[in-house]
C-alpha cells in the first residue's frame, strides 16, 4: 500500500483537467509537496506545490527534472496528447507524435525516477491508461495506449525488487478539454482521480475508474466479436 499523507509527488501534465485534480487531490490527502509539471510553468496558489518545467518528448528535459526533484515518492504519468482518425489514414508524423507523448515520454519519465523512488523506499508510479488500451476505436491513441499498458505491466514486475508499486488507471471518456468535441458520455475527473487514489492508497494494481472500463475488462476473455461486433459472432460490449 502506498501512503499518500507526507510524500512527495510528481505529476506530469499538471495543467490539464485531470492534471489539476491529481494535484488537488493529492494536496487534500495530505501530500508535503507535489511538483506540478507543464510545459510552460504555471502558477499555484498552494505553497505546497512546486511549479516545474518538463516536457515529456525530452530526454534532457525528463532527466533535470528527476534530478531536481529527487525526493520524490509518487509519480503519476498523466501527460498525455489526443489522435483522432483510422489509423490506415493517419499520417506518420501525427503516429509518432502520440507516441512520443503517451509511451515513449510515460517510460522515460519512469525510467529516470525509478533510481530515485528505490532510494526513497520504493514509492509509486501510476500510468494513467484508457478503456482505448484494450478497445481499439481509437487508431493510433489506442496503439500508443495499448502499448503503454504492456509496458506498465512489465514495470510492475521488474520494480516488485525495490518496493515500487506500479498502479494501471483505465477509464472511459473524462470530461476535460480534451474530449470537448467527443458526444458521448463522459466522467468527472474529480470522481476520476477519486476512485485512482483510493485504489493506490489499498494497493490495487488496476484501477477500472468507470462502469465503461469494467465491462471492457470482462470481455477480453471473450472472442473478439464481443468488443467489435462488425466482426460477426457475440454482441459487442458497448
Amino acid at each position: 500500500m502506498t501512503k499518500i499523507e507526507g510524500s512527495t509527488v510528481l505529476v506530469t501534465g499538471a495543467g490539464g483537467g485531470l492534471g489539476r485534480q491529481w494535484v488537488n487531490q493529492f494536496l487534500s490527502r495530505g501530500a508535503a509537496k507535489v511538483y506540478a509539471t507543464t510545459r510552460s510553468r504555471l502558477e499555484w496558489e498552494d505553497a505546497r506545490v512546486v511549479p516545474l518545467r518538463l516536457d515529456v518528448t525530452n530526454e534532457d528535459s525528463i532527466a533535470a527534472a528527476a534530478e531536481y526533484a529527487s525526493d520524490t515518492n509518487i509519480v503519476v504519468n498523466n501527460a498525455g496528447i489526443p489522435l483522432y482518425g483510422p489509423m490506415s489514414t493517419v499520417s506518420t508524423n501525427m503516429l509518432r507524435d502520440v507516441f512520443e507523448v503517451n509511451f515513449f515520454g510515460a517510460v522515460a519519465v519512469a525510467r529516470h525516477f525509478v533510481p530515485h523512488l528505490g532510494a526513497n523506499g520504493g514509492g509509486a508510479i501510476v500510468n494513467v491508461l484508457s478503456v482505448l488500451s484494450w478497445y481499439a476505436r481509437s487508431g493510433g491513441y489506442s496503439a500508443a495506449k495499448a502499448a503503454l499498458w504492456s509496458a506498465t505491466n512489465s514495470l510492475r514486475l521488474e520494480l516488485i525488487p525495490q518496493g515500487t508499486h506500479v498502479l494501471a488507471l483505465h477509464m472511459g471518456y473524462v470530461d476535460t478539454p480534451m474530449t470537448a468535441g467527443i458526444e458521448a458520455p463522459k466522467s468527472s475527473a474529480e470522481e476520476i482521480v477519486r476512485v485512482a487514489l483510493d485504489g493506490l492508497e489499498s494497493g490495487e494494481n488496476e484501477v477500472l475508474a468507470d462502469a465503461t472500463a469494467r465491462k471492457v475488462r470482462e470481455s477480453l476473455s471473450a472472442p473478439l466479436s464481443a468488443l467489435y461486433p462488425e466482426l460477426g459472432g457475440k454482441a459487442g460490449a458497448l
